[in-house]
C-alpha cells in the first residue's frame, strides 16, 4: 500500500484488504495511505500518498468547506464523531457521486490524529451528461439525493413528492438500487391509470372464476414485487375501499387473493409518489390519516426543473443523447438561452419532449431558437400573436401602449409556420371576446397578424354579431 506510515503499519495493512475504496488521512488533510480500491477508483492516481484529498478527488486547490462543499473531516474534527456526506467526484469514468464515510483515529493521548475515509460510489447518480440515470449537480439536487441514499439502506416506506416530470419513478429506481434489495424485483404501479374496480385484482392477484372475466388465476403486483420493492407512482388517486387493504398490507404484510380465504405475506420494501398535497387530501377526508402517516415515514421532496435551473445544460446534453442516439446534436448559445430562462411546468419530462421535437426540427448538427416550440420561444405564451391580443383588451389605449404590443406580436408573425391562418383565427375569436379596443389597438393587432385593419374590423364584427 503506497506511503506506509511506520506507525500506524497495522491499519494500513488492513484497509488494505477491504474490496470498498479506503484512504487514511492526517489532520491537514494529506492522504497516508490508499489501498489498492481507491488508488483504482481515482484512475490515473497510481501514488497518491502525499497529496491532499481535496485535490485528489475534487481537484480544488483548498478544502472542500472552502469550495463551496461540506468537508467531513471539518466536521469530524468539530464534532468528534464519524460524519457521512454525499460528494461529487473525479473520476475514470467522470464525475461520479459518492457517499463518504469518514471516521476518526486517536493517538495514545485520546487525540484525533488520522482518519479513515471510505468511498461508496452510488451507480445510479452522476454530475455529468453522460449518466443514463439521475443527473445534476444544483444544491437543490444533490440536498435530495444525499436523503435517497441515507434511506436507500433501510427498510422504511419513502414517499417521494415533487410536481409531475420531475422524475419520481427514476429516484425510485434509485432508491431500490442502493437498497439491499437490488437484485430482487423493481415493480411500479401507475394507480392513476387503474380503475377502482379492478385497483384491488392488479395489486393483490385474484383467483379463477372470483369474477366474470376470471378465467384463471392471477398474481398481483404485490406478489410480483417480493423480495423487491413495489413502487405506488400517484399514490393521492388510490380509492378510500382500496386504501383500508393498503394500510393492512403495510401493518401486517399480509394480504389475501380476490375469492382466496388464503392469506398471504409480503415481503416487498414500499415507495410511494405523488405530485398532490396529500396533507389537504387528508383534511378534505379524501384520503386515510392513519395511511397517510404509515407512508410518510421518510419524506422526500424532489426539485422542480426551475428550482435547478444550473442542471438544465447537463440534461439537454444527456437528453439530446437520448432522443437522437445516431446523431451528435448540438445547441446553440441562443436557444440554450431560451431554454434556461422558460420556467418548465412539465419540468424535465416537458424539457425531454421539447427536444425530441427540436431534433426532428433541426437538419443540421445545432438546434437554433426556430427549433424550439413557441411557448419556451415566448417563455409559457403559446403564441405572442393571442398573448398580444389579450394584453390589448387588458391594457389602456395609450399612444405609449399601441407602441409597445405590436412588437411581440410582429415577431409571431415573422416565425409563423403552416399553421398560420389557424393561429390568426384564433387570435381574431380571443380579440372578439376582449372589451372593444382603441383605432391604435385595432391596427397594431392587424398588423401583427399580417392582414389589413379593414379585414381586421370585419370578421371581428361578424364574431360580436
Amino acid at each position: 500500500m503506497a506511503g506506509e506510515r511506520p506507525e500506524l503499519p497495522e491499519l494500513v495493512s488492513f484497509l488494505e484488504t477491504l474490496p470498498e475504496p479506503h484512504i487514511l488521512c492526517d489532520r491537514n488533510y494529506r492522504i497516508v495511505a490508499a489501498n489498492a480500491a481507491y488508488r483504482a477508483n481515482c484512475g490515473s492516481c497510481d501514488d497518491v500518498a502525499g497529496r491532499s484529498c481535496y485535490e485528489v478527488s475534487h481537484r480544488y486547490s483548498a478544502p472542500c468547506d472552502q469550495s463551496g462543499e461540506s468537508c467531513p473531516l471539518a466536521r469530524s474534527l468539530k464534532s468528534g464523531q464519524r460524519e457521512r456526506v454525499l460528494h461529487l467526484h473525479h473520476t475514470p469514468a467522470g464525475e461520479k457521486y459518492e457517499n463518504i464515510e469518514l471516521s476518526p483515529v486517536r493517538d495514545a493521548d485520546g487525540e484525533i490524529a488520522w482518519f479513515v475515509e471510505k468511498l461508496e460510489p452510488l451507480p445510479a447518480a452522476r454530475g455529468l451528461e453522460d449518466s443514463r440515470g439521475l443527473i445534476g449537480r444544483a444544491p437543490t439536487f444533490r440536498a435530495m439525493l444525499e436523503l435517497v441514499y441515507r434511506v436507500a439502506p433501510a427498510e422504511a416506506s419513502v414517499l417521494l413528492q415533487g410536481e409531475s416530470g420531475v422524475g419520481k419513478e427514476l429516484v425510485a429506481q434509485a432508491i431500490h438500487e442502493a437498497s439491499r434489495r437490488a437484485k430482487g424485483p423493481f415493480v411500479a404501479v401507475d394507480c392513476s391509470g387503474l380503475a377502482e374496480s379492478l385497483f384491488e385484482s392488479e395489486l393483490f392477484g385474484h383467483e379463477r372464476g372470483s369474477f366474470t372475466g376470471a378465467a384463471q388465476r392471477k398474481i398481483g403486483l404485490v406478489e410480483a414485487a417480493a423480495g423487491g420493492t413495489l413502487f405506488l407512482d400517484e399514490l393521492g388517486d388510490i380509492p378510500l375501499t382500496m386504501q383500508v387493504k393498503l394500510l393492512r398490507l403495510l401493518e401486517t404484510g399480509a394480504f389475501r387473493r380476490v375469492g382466496s380465504t388464503e392469506l398471504r405475506r409480503a415481503d416487498i420494501r414500499l415507495i410511494s409518489a405523488t405530485h398532490q398535497p396529500l396533507a389537504r387530501l387528508v383534511e378534505r377526508g379524501e384520503f386515510r390519516q392513519d395511511l397517510y402517516y404509515r407512508l410518510n415515514t421518510f419524506p422526500i421532496r424532489l426539485p422542480a426543473l426551475r428550482e435547478r435551473r444550473d442542471d438544465i445544460p447537463l440534461l439537454v446534453a444527456a437528453l439530446l443523447k437520448r432522443v437522437a442516439p445516431e446523431r451528435e446534436l448540438g445547441i446553440s448559445d441562443a436557444a440554450m438561452d431560451f431554454l434556461l430562462a422558460y420556467d418548465y411546468p412539465g419540468n424535465v419530462r416537458q424539457l425531454r419532449n421539447l427536444l425530441e421535437r427540436a431534433s426532428l426540427l433541426c437538419d443540421g448538427d445545432t438546434i437554433q431558437p426556430q427549433h424550439l416550440a413557441d411557448e419556451v420561444r415566448n417563455n409559457g405564451s403559446a403564441s405572442p400573436a393571442l398573448d398580444f391580443a389579450a394584453k390589448a383588451g387588458d391594457r389602456e389605449a395609450s399612444p405609449t401602449a399601441a407602441a409597445e404590443l405590436p412588437l411581440a406580436a410582429l415577431l409571431a408573425h415573422n416565425s409563423m409556420n403552416a399553421t398560420r391562418e389557424n393561429t390568426v383565427a384564433e387570435a381574431i375569436a380571443r380579440a372578439a371576446l376582449l372589451p372593444r379596443q382603441s383605432g391604435a389597438s385595432r391596427r397594431a393587432l392587424a398588423e401583427s397578424l399580417g392582414i389589413s385593419e379593414r379585414t381586421l374590423y370585419r370578421r371581428l364584427s361578424a364574431l360580436r354579431g
